[in-house]
């Protein structure tokens, strides 16, 4: 239930409002390696990560894998243009851990939209605020050096630092193996 309400916060919500919402879940458990949603498939469900690492990662149009992002515990995993368009995955959603998440399928999160006001409201406002994430994110790719985005990394999301494999987040950072590790050398020299 915690998870539930730290997740899915809003002042209308009220506690009965949570078991609603929890009941609406579906507890699964992953194990590293696992793929909760591959490419070409139409995401039917969203996840809250209770316990474990996950990512999301695509290939360029040279081949190259590229994780697009990482999922922390309470966080949400979610496809939004799949889901929300109904459209097949340009992505792959992998755990980099074991770990456990709670499942919502589509209709259940839509009918929860549609009878729960407060729901509707934290609904709104999770997308506001994932649309400014987004932009910061672009905007921080194009005027902030690497060196800056790893050390930012660092302080907003350690476990991505400290359980993911060096070559996924030198591709989250848009650089290569070999400049993670030159930036990490000079960081740590000391």
């Amino acid at each position: 239930m915690e998870l539930f309400q730290t997740i899915y916060h809003h002042s209308l919500l009220r506690p009965e409002n949570y078991k609603l919402i929890g009941e609406a879940h579906t507890r699964v458990e992953f194990s590293q390696g696992d793929l909760l949603l591959e490419k070409g498939k139409i995401s039917k469900s969203f996840y809250l990560i209770e316990k474990g690492l996950l990512r999301s990662f695509l290939y360029d149009y040279n081949g190259n894998e590229i994780t697009t992002e990482f999922y922390c515990p309470g966080e949400i995993l979610i496809e939004s243009l799949s889901l929300f368009h109904r459209i097949p995955s340009a992505e792959n959603f992998q755990a980099l851990s074991g770990g456990i998440a709670w499942k919502i399928e589509y209709d259940a999160f839509q009918q929860l939209l549609h009878n729960i006001e407060g729901f509707r409201e934290w609904g709104r406002a999770w997308a506001t605020n994932q649309l400014f994430i987004l932009k910061q994110r672009s905007i921080h790719a194009l005027t902030i050096n690497a060196t800056d985005r790893y050390l930012n990394l660092i302080k907003e999301r350690t476990q991505i630092v400290t359980q993911s494999p060096l070559k996924y987040i030198a591709s989250y950072l848009g650089i290569t193996d070999t400049s993670l590790s030159r930036i990490r050398k000079e960081i740590f020299k000391d």
